[in-house]
């Protein structure tokens, strides 16, 4: 794989030869920023951790420059932030057991240019050479532009290829925004009860976002338990932690569907929701 920014590079956690690495991939997580597959994605993570069969590889798109800083962090150059987040994304590619971490190094200026193609082209050539089955991404209602950027590239990618080389599955993950306003109907349940310790150990390699500030590591996993409990209010839980997820598959399968749009359109269904509960008792 040939990526346009040089200093772009594949991490492979267990030494494999990339052909061999590449080709047990099933699941891929492509976010904006370090620490993002870890939070939005763990279910994928956890989906392959110890399996033979299910591999998960992450993308990193941006090089996590412009990350928030505090304490020990306070002083460190972007340059150096930059050094430390490379650092610990491979550190937690090899505590979650990836196939492999593709780091693209992208500044979030470029990301967020609709004119600037590489992120595009990278990413095509990353799903056309790993061909993941499942992949995980921001999704459309998340309020960090970066994250949205991302996502549009994603699909803009796919939509480029051949459909024997699309996911089968795009899901749209939380972040920047939780997706426990969407109706019930539309909420992809990804279960992730059972492996709260692997979560602590990949949130909690990312140092310099927790101790810079941001407790990621306990918010991530309150929102998920939160999900689980909150889900349905006549039933007792069925899961312990449950993340929610936007469904982006409809988007590659038909390219003219307009992505504002379509992220509107489940906005739209949630306030006819509340429209009708509160005409239906007033």
């Amino acid at each position: 794989m040939i990526f346009n920014k040089k200093e772009a590079s594949i991490y492979i956690p267990d030494g494999l030869p990339l052909d061999i690495a590449i080709q047990r991939i099933t699941h891929m997580g492509i976010g904006a920023h370090q620490d993002d597959l870890e939070i939005m994605a763990f279910h994928g993570v956890m989906e392959c951790f110890g399996q033979a069969d299910k591999w998960f590889a992450g993308v990193d798109v941006t090089n996590g420059s412009g990350s928030a800083r505090s304490g020990l962090y306070e002083s460190y150059t972007d340059e150096q932030m930059v050094s430390i987040r490379r650092i610990e994304q491979k550190k937690a590619s090899f505590v979650g057991e990836y196939a492999l971490q593709v780091l693209l190094e992208y500044t979030s200026a470029e990301v967020k240019d609709a004119d600037n193609r590489g992120t595009v082209e990278d990413i095509k050539t990353i799903l056309s050479t790993c061909k993941p089955k499942i992949l995980y991404t921001h999704n459309l209602a998340d309020k960090h532009d970066t994250h949205v950027s991302t996502a549009i590239r994603i699909i803009q990618a796919i939509r480029e290829l051949p459909e024997d080389l699309h996911p089968q599955k795009v899901y749209g993950c939380e972040a920047w925004r939780d997706l426990d306003w969407l109706c019930d109907e539309d909420k992809l349940l990804l279960d992730c009860s059972g492996r709260e310790h692997l979560a602590s150990a990949l949130t909690g390699v990312f140092d310099s976002q927790i101790a810079g500030g941001k407790r990621y590591d306990l918010a991530s996993v309150a929102r998920r338990r939160a999900n689980a409990t909150y889900l349905a209010s006549h039933n007792v839980d069925t899961a312990s932690e449950i993340a929610f997820a936007m469904d982006l598959t409809p988007t590659i399968q038909n390219p003219e569907i307009d992505l504002a749009e379509y992220a509107v359109s489940y906005i739209n269904k949630f306030a006819m929701d509340v429209t009708d509960r509160i005409k239906k008792f007033f």
